[in-house]
């Protein structure tokens, strides 16, 4: 079993979030599953990561404790030198709203509001304005100038995915997280979405940390985490797609 009991150091040290000695168990007894098996790793500011590994190895749980949306069983979760795992639930909602952005693979998106309405949601809900200067660069970056009335069913999935990232980044998340983004996108607007996303970490300093099993998306992140059996396995910097790939089959071999 790998364990950690130390802080990150060094380039970890500096991390916009941060996984120590992470533990999640889900069940008990003989039916227990160790998702997350001692996991320390940290994820720099302004850089945007992917984690991957093979079914079953941990990097959506991983993901889920770092964005508070799951409880680590042991071990701690730094947001800004915050530990989340101390938070109350209260506590975690908020952080989760003013903190933190999230995009999923199906957008989620409300029907009955305007692409703008949209954007501007998580604000609304926390009584605060939308920074208007920001605003207009993310709609000016992303390509939505002359689609902010426009109703989700009446933008195509790649637009609707782009109203789902200036949701994610007009409140300056400290992290932005995303799960399979481009999923459910053909490969032209999921490499929109890739490229804008590498554009948000390298032009807007946005630190964003991804999961996806798809060595092209991967290959447009700075660093790839990669995960196996609930440990961390490895990592590649400046990653390509026989980098991502080669890696990727020696940890399926491995198993």
């Amino acid at each position: 079993m790998q364990t950690h009991s130390a802080p990150p150091t060094g380039r970890d040290a500096l991390a916009a979030v941060a996984a120590v000695d992470l533990v999640k168990v889900y069940g008990a007894g003989d039916t227990a599953v160790r998702a997350l098996d001692g996991v320390t790793v940290g994820f720099e500011r302004a850089r945007f990561t992917a984690i991957m590994g093979p079914s079953g190895s941990g990097k959506s749980t991983l993901m889920h404790c770092l964005a508070g949306l799951d409880t680590a069983t042991s071990g701690q979760v730094l947001l800004g030198g915050s530990d989340l795992t101390k938070q109350s639930d209260k506590v975690l909602t908020k952080v989760r709203r003013e903190r933190i952005g999230f995009v999923f693979q199906s957008f989620n998106l409300l029907p009955q509001l305007t692409a703008e309405r949209n954007i501007t949601l998580p604000l609304d809900l926390g009584g605060r304005k939308p920074d208007a200067e920001l605003l207009d660069r993310l709609v000016t970056t992303l390509g939505l100038g002359g689609r902010l009335g426009h109703l989700p069913s009446e933008l195509s999935g790649g637009q609707q995915q782009r109203v789902a990232l200036a949701r994610a980044l007009v409140s300056r998340p400290e992290v932005l997280f995303a799960d399979e983004p481009t999923g459910n996108l053909d490969s032209r607007s999921g490499a929109e979405v890739l490229g804008l996303l590498r554009t948000s970490a390298r032009e807007l300093g946005q630190t964003v940390v991804m999961v996806t099993h798809d060595a092209g998306a991967a290959a447009y992140a700075d660093r790839v985490v990669l995960l196996a059996d609930g440990q961390l396995a490895g990592e590649i910097h400046q990653p390509t797609i026989a980098s991502v790939t080669d890696a990727l089959q020696s940890l399926a071999a491995a198993r």
